[in-house]
C-alpha cells in the first residue's frame, strides 16, 4: 500500500481524486492516521452537493461520523490505479532482492526518449515516485 507521505506528496502536486467504490483513504487528521477506510456503496459513498463533495458514512457504528468533506480525506491510490495514471510512459515493474523498480519512458521530441527508474521497497511507492515525477513536469 502507498505510504501516507507519498499520498500527501501526490495530492500536493495536483493529483485529483474522483472517489469510486474500492478506493481507500485516510482522514487528514493526526488522530485518524492509523485508520484506513474504503469507499463502498454499502458503507461509505461519495455524494455531490452544490457546496462540494462529501464522503457519507452510511450506518457505520464504529465512528460517530455522518460525513466528511472530500478535502479532509487523503486518497491512498492502489498499485493498479497508480500504474494506470502513468499511462503510456510506464515500461516495467521489476522486483529485485530488496526493492522494486518502476521504469518509465519520456518522449523528448519525435525520436528521442529518456528512461527514468524509481526504486522503493514497496511497489506502490515506486509507482507513486514515478507519478510524482510526471506531475512535477506538468507544473
Amino acid at each position: 500500500m502507498i505510504s501516507t507521505e507519498l499520498a500527501v506528496a501526490l495530492r500536493d502536486a495536483g493529483l485529483v481524486w474522483h472517489p469510486r467504490s474500492g478506493d481507500r483513504f485516510q482522514l487528514d487528521e493526526p488522530e485518524f492516521e492509523a485508520d484506513i477506510f474504503t469507499v463502498s456503496e454499502m458503507t461509505i459513498e461519495p455524494r455531490e452537493y452544490p457546496t462540494g463533495k462529501i464522503l457519507a458514512f452510511n450506518g457505520t457504528t464504529e465512528w460517530a461520523l455522518d460525513s466528511v468533506a472530500l478535502e479532509d480525506a487523503l486518497w491512498l491510490p492502489r498499485e493498479d490505479q497508480l500504474r494506470e495514471m502513468l499511462r503510456g510512459t510506464f515500461k516495467s515493474l521489476r522486483r529485485l532482492a530488496d526493492t522494486h523498480e518502476v521504469e518509465i519512458v519520456l518522449r523528448q521530441g519525435e525520436e528521442s526518449e529518456r528512461v527514468l527508474v524509481f526504486e522503493h521497497p514497496e511497489p506502490a511507492d515506486a509507482y507513486a515516485l514515478a507519478l510524482l515525477e510526471l506531475l512535477k513536469r506538468l507544473e
